[in-house]
Parts: C-alpha cells; sequence; structure tokens
C-alpha cells in the first residue's frame, strides 16, 4: 500500500522514529505484538531466508533478569514487554554470520517502525557481539547453540515524547570516489 501524502510527510515519518525509554504501565496487546512481529519478518534477507528467530517476553522477573544482563538496558524494567531478537545460525544464507546479522538488523529496523506506526515506543539494546551479554541470554531464555542473540527491542507505551530529527551528516557522504 503506498501512503498518500507527499514526500516529506512521509519522511517526516522515519525522523519521528526516536528510541523511546521511559513508558506508561499499559498493555501492549497480542494483536499490536502480532503486527510487530509480522513487520519484522516483512524485512528483506539474504536469499529470502530468514534466520530471526523471537522471544517475546512479557514475564517481570525474565524482564529483571534481562536487565541485570544488559548494562544499557534499564528502560525494560519499566516497558511492556521486551522482544529479542536472535539469529539462527544455521538458516542463514551460506550459515554466514555476517548475512544472519544484516537480516536480523533489517527485521529490528522493521519492527521500530512498526512500532511507531502503532504509537508504541521502542528501544534497541544491542547484545551481539558482547560474548557477556550473548551467554546471559542464551542462559536466560533457554536458547539453543545454534541460536544467536543480536538485540533486545524494549516496547511499551511511551511516556515521553521527542522531537523528529535527522542526523544527516554530509561529511559522512562521498560522491563516485572516496
Amino acid at each position: 500500500m503506498f501512503m498518500k501524502t507527499n514526500a516529506e510527510d512521509r519522511l517526516g515519518f522515519i525522523f519521528g522514529r526516536r528510541s523511546i525509554r521511559l513508558y506508561s504501565p499499559e498493555a501492549v496487546s497480542e494483536a499490536e505484538v502480532q503486527k510487530l512481529l509480522e513487520a519484522a519478518m516483512a524485512a528483506p534477507s539474504a536469499a529470502a531466508k530468514d534466520p530471526w528467530r523471537f522471544v517475546v517476553v512479557r514475564n517481570r522477573q525474565t524482564l529483571a533478569d534481562i536487565v541485570a544482563a544488559l548494562p544499557n538496558g534499564q528502560m525494560l524494567a519499566g516497558a511492556a514487554l521486551g522482544i529479542a531478537v536472535c539469529g539462527e545460525l544455521p538458516a542463514a544464507h551460506d550459515q554466514q554470520l555476517s548475512y544472519l546479522l544484516q537480516d536480523c538488523s533489517a527485521a529490528i529496523e522493521n519492527l521500530l517502525l512498526a512500532a511507531h506506526i502503532l504509537g508504541l515506543g521502542a528501544c534497541w539494546l544491542g547484545v551481539h557481539p558482547r560474548e557477556q551479554r550473548m551467554n546471559a541470554l542464551k542462559k536466560i531464555l533457554s536458547l539453543p547453540p545454534s541460536v544467536i542473540p543480536v538485540a533486545c527491542i524494549a516496547i511499551g507505551h511511551p511516556a515521553e515524547a521527542k522531537e523528529p530529527r535527522t542526523r544527516f551528516n554530509r561529511d559522512y557522504v562521498h560522491s563516485e570516489k572516496w
């Protein structure tokens, strides 16, 4: 479906997606979680292998355990839920870690944009490649050995508002050659 608004409005939507770290106590519905996961799985994937796997966590104690394992993950304590985005290495294109990480990252961005569309707040917490964090999540979530935790996404109804922005920097752009 093509949005029937002008390009500036459509791009403004992307600029309006911000990392939200404060949440209201309101629950996120199962239907909303389903839409988030559908959007995540609509991402492109190398050779259409779809190596992404998701663990939806609502249990307060499990979220607290994840908070303890992720030094920058305190916002999960107030989130309605967390979604651990993982990749199954044997399912990745050529069983390559790089493809798994790219595919999972594309799924994460779709999930973040879907949360914004649904009026939810979300924050991406990196896990991979920090071995201590990966091992802690593997244990907390009982992940099989072939599954690699890539990130955790805190999700809830926002209790903060942030202005839209772009972080464009012309110094990072080169034409034709470096």
